[in-house]
């Protein structure tokens, strides 16, 4: 299948491997698009380990609580992810359509419904019509294989302008292993993560609250600290798959801090950062990707209070889309992000140029410096 290139697709040509004990497959079924695949099947090894990050929302989707419920078993046989629809404020009908896909695929597959995870994104408020993803299953499960994981990327797309994918290598238990990411998300992008769902799959064997530990720690300092529009939407979902097929987890692992896993954390960590910056470069009419350094802050919270006050700031914002390096209205958003900040202390930098510091304009600083990069796709403030 071809698709069309993004002019700011990041990734374009980037080949995913396989993951042992992972196969993929993808179908048209006409949820709400035409023409184009919209459900994505991941089928897992039995007994692989699953951990995940939900939205904070209180008005979360059908899908999210049923993904809360499964990951209280930290174990997963499959997951089944539709585009065009997020089963969302759909009541009962909501709850009875995740019900009926679940169990038709734990009986496809033998193994328990609340090992079959699910997740939706779309249209919010519209029930979702489980009979063509339940129809689909068994074409799925028959056409499923381990090479397909650009089709599956953009099979997830709603408003996306690009498929969005990441991949690492690393040693772990004396092995190489393999970490293989995918997400989508464009629109409704705020902490706690977004209308963003994210799909991560190692060969690793790493048990669940381990698994969980790791994740945790890698959401906050990556999906945690992106904004597009300031929205927290009702679907947020990160997945991390774990099937062990690379060999055996190390002996009495029991903790995300144990240091025979720091190597993959790392690696992880790697992967959620490069997706959440793609989600961020993919945002809604976005032009620009901003990134906010925060540093002398009291703590990394308050650090990321004021970033976030920033970057959502609709004046900043709309000073870096004019290319207007107006740096007061970022000496604003500081000042009201209630944290404790020295005002006659303040240093702000933008592209590396310094244009204020002890609480002053610098008396160095000239516009016409910073204004080839206020023209650039890519913005830094620190």
């Amino acid at each position: 299948m071809r698709y069309p290139v993004a002019p700011r697709d990041p990734v374009n040509g980037r080949q995913l491997p396989g993951i042992a004990g992972v196969s993929l497959a993808i179908a048209e079924t006409g949820i709400r698009y035409k023409n184009r695949p919209d459900v994505l099947l991941a089928i897992l090894e039995p007994g692989t380990s699953i951990a995940g990050c939900l939205t904070k929302s209180k008005s979360r989707s059908a899908p999210v609580d049923w993904c809360a419920d499964g990951l209280k078993g930290g174990r997963a046989r499959a997951v089944v992810i539709n585009a065009g629809n997020a089963n969302a404020f759909t009541g009962r009908a909501g709850v009875a359509t995740v019900t009926m896909v679940a169990r038709a695929a734990a009986q496809a597959l033998k193994c328990r419904p609340g090992e079959i995870f699910q997740a939706s994104t779309g249209v919010i408020g519209e029930p979702l019509d489980p009979r063509p993803i339940v129809d689909a299953l068994p074409s799925l499960i028959a056409g499923a294989r381990g090479d397909c994981w650009d089709d599956a990327a953009r099979s997830i797309m709603t408003t996306d302008t690009f498929a969005k994918v990441a991949t690492a290598s690393v040693k772990y238990a004396g092995r190489n292993v393999t970490i293989n990411g995918i997400a989508k998300g464009s629109g409704m992008i705020a902490p706690d993560m977004a209308t963003m769902l994210v799909f991560i799959f190692t060969d690793a064997a790493i048990p669940a609250k381990v698994l969980q530990g790791l994740l945790s720690a890698s959401v906050g300092k990556s999906f945690n600290c992106i904004t597009v529009d300031g929205d927290t939407s009702t679907s947020d979902t990160v997945l991390l798959f774990a099937t062990g097929k690379a060999g055996p987890p190390p002996k009495a692992l029991k903790s995300a801090s144990d240091a025979r896993v720091k190597g993959f954390a790392k690696a992880l960590d790697g992967i959620c950062l490069d997706l959440a910056r793609q989600v961020a470069r993919d945002g809604e009419g976005a032009e620009k990707l901003i990134e906010i350094a925060i540093t002398g802050a009291q703590s990394d919270a308050a650090a990321h209070r004021i970033a976030m006050s920033v970057a959502n700031s609709p004046l900043v914002n709309t000073a870096m889309a004019g290319e207007d390096a107006n740096w007061g209205r970022i000496v604003m958003a500081i000042g009201k992000a209630g944290e404790k900040a020295i005002r006659d202390k303040l240093r702000i930098r933008i592209g590396g140029v310094m244009v204020a510091r002890n609480g002053m304009r610098d008396p160095h600083y000239k516009e016409a410096e910073i204004m080839p990069h206020m023209k650039g796709r890519e913005i830094l403030i620190e």
